[in-house]
């Protein structure tokens, strides 16, 4: 019974390790030596394919998407009004939300009755799935082709509504 359970291959490839005896040239290297340098002088005479960032921006795809913007409706108010979709729709849980009521006299800088107080995505937890972006039934949140920058410390990823809220645009011009 146990010879059976021998030939038993789960893989369906049977693979016999041997023992054999190894050559001289085997045993000395030299043609994997050659063999491994051949691969190398190939290779160095390619084209490179790094990219020189500062000076070359790569091609992104034409789904690519980047970092959040909360944005504002024509009259320049703030189109969030907290109801917290966003926050309910986010995989990686990476947005957290205060709603709080509109006092008089913020009716230019508020849309609606209720808005959020704090607006907070840690982009460290976002996967930039644009799942927020889809839930949002006042089109308050979009993810745009721009790069989320880089930080040395774990605060910089933090997005309040300072980072997020689209700026007001000057009626000067």
């Amino acid at each position: 019974m146990t010879t059976e359970f021998q030939n038993v291959s789960l893989s369906g490839r049977k693979i016999e390790a041997s023992n054999k005896e190894m050559t001289l040239m085997e045993k000395i290297y030299l043609p994997a030596l050659f063999k491994g340098m051949g691969i190398t002088i190939r290779h160095f005479f390619k084209p490179k394919v790094t990219i020189q960032y500062p000076e070359q921006k790569r091609e992104f795809s034409p789904v690519f998407r980047g970092r959040h913007i909360l944005m504002r409706d024509e009259n320049g108010a703030e189109r969030c009004t907290a109801c917290g979709l966003c926050a309910l729709a986010c995989p990686a849980e990476a947005i957290t939300m205060t709603a709080a009521e509109r006092k008089p006299g913020e009716e230019k800088q508020f849309r609606e009755e209720k808005y959020a107080s704090v607006y907070e995505i840690n982009m460290l937890r976002c996967i930039f799935c644009g799942l927020c972006e889809e839930a949002c039934p006042k089109e308050a949140i979009f993810l745009t082709e721009e790069m989320v920058s880089s930080d040395y410390q774990r605060t910089g990823f933090i997005y309040g509504k300072d980072k997020l809220v689209m700026p007001l645009e000057d009626k000067a011009h």
